[in-house]
């Protein structure tokens, strides 16, 4: 995905994937970190004022910790989204309306986001998972379709590996990363530290020949191989984006979306920026309604529970962006070697995923922006229900 310039601290950037430093597009040295949501529990109805807004509740999830669900309505089996790193569950809010001819369609906010609640704890890859799942128990959804985008690619993999038979299908939004599907053979950068975080607090708090084996035989080892992938990605990358403020239009929220539009390649719906923005009067935008050091907070606290999944029971539906790419190269050479990369690790990711999933069907959109659902939402809508009419058991109808 192209870089992008963050010269307004306190703006908000649409979710780039979590993503492995060997790939090309995930290799480039700057991670946007999505800054701002509202965490705001008092309210308890959606601030968008129309006559479609999804119906809002809050569901708790473990002791002072609960979730906003939004529900979409519509016809037949359940389906949850589950947006990406930043994003709330109104991201979705034009999308789901295209799935509801065939399902009853539900979104969640996880934890630290939005106007869920953001405790100082909880944001390990599987404590993440089990936040959906008490929703669909509160819910009382029975074999759901999880749909996840980016980093809701985790959630999808810890119920999948854990809880497979809890799910018609899970569908990979550009979400089958080394997060959700962990190859063992080539490591990632991002995992590898967070496992290796881990091991060090334990040798730190209880120190043990075991945890001192496993740092020296495998996370080490690993983490070696990652740095070493990392150095050749910075060499081989294309160079940072020429600096640049965010100049757009904040006159209205209407005008602001467009601007943003122009500039990322995709819109957003209003419901998802209202969100993110306080509405000044006269209907202006201002300020990001979330701090940046919460979103950091936030961000790192979930990039720190990163964790490996090697297999999930239920079907898969990998949906992929192929952006273009960046037009910044020094040389012909150095885009070559750029593009090179890219088919290489797409190609190492799609074969993790199917290893790692009895059943997956891939797709890859060329063009597509990381946000896919909003960049190529039809294509993507018709993908889904292809793939569900075509599982073998007939779970997905």
């Amino acid at each position: 995905m192209a870089q992008v310039s963050l010269q307004r601290p306190t703006e908000w950037m649409p979710a780039v994937p979590l993503a492995s430093c060997r790939s090309s597009i995930r290799s480039l040295p700057a991670l946007a970190l999505a800054l701002a949501a509202r965490a705001n529990l008092a309210a308890q109805s959606s601030p968008v004022a129309r006559d479609s807004a999804p119906a809002v509740r809050f569901i708790g999830v473990q002791p002072n910790v609960q979730l906003e669900v939004l529900d979409w309505g519509g016809t037949g089996q359940p389906m949850v989204l589950l947006a990406g790193l930043g994003n709330t569950a109104h991201v979705f809010d034009d999308f789901a309306r295209k799935l509801r001819a065939n399902h009853h369609v539900y979104g969640i906010t996880r934890r630290g986001f939005g106007r869920s609640s953001m405790p100082s704890a909880g944001y390990s890859a599987d404590r993440l998972g089990d936040d959906v799942l008490a929703v669909m128990d509160s819910l009382r959804l029975a074999k759901p379709v999880l749909v996840g985008h980016s980093i809701a690619g985790e959630e999808l993999s810890s119920i999948g590996s854990r809880h497979g038979d809890r799910v018609s299908a899970l569908v990979y939004l550009d979400a089958a990363d080394s997060y959700a599907f962990y190859d063992t053979t080539t490591g990632d950068f991002r995992v590898d530290l967070a496992e290796l975080r881990r091991q060090l607090d334990a040798l730190r708090s209880a120190p043990s020949p075991g945890v001192i084996d496993e740092l020296l035989n495998k996370v080490l080892p690993a983490f070696e191989r990652d740095l070493r992938d990392v150095r050749a990605a910075l060499a081989d990358g294309p160079p940072p984006p020429p600096a640049g403020g965010l100049a757009m239009d904040r006159s209205s929220f209407t005008a602001f979306r467009d601007s943003r539009a122009r500039m990322f390649g995709f819109a957003e719906p209003i419901a998802e920026l209202r969100e993110q923005f306080e509405e000044l009067p006269g209907g202006a935008v201002g300020r990001a309604l979330r701090s940046p050091q919460d979103g950091r907070t936030v961000s790192e606290a979930i990039t720190s529970g990163l964790q490996k999944y090697l297999r999930v029971s239920a079907p898969v539906l990998g949906i992929f962006a192929r952006p273009k790419p960046p037009e910044n190269f020094p040389t012909a050479a150095a885009k070559a070697v750029f593009i090179a990369r890219d088919s290489t690790v797409r190609a190492q990711i799609s074969a993790t995923v199917r290893r790692s999933a009895p059943y997956a069907h891939l797709v890859e959109l060329a063009g597509a922006s990381h946000y896919v659902f909003l960049s190529n939402e039809a294509d993507v809508v018709r993908e889904i229900d292809t793939f569900l009419k075509s599982l073998p058991d007939g779970r997905g109808r």
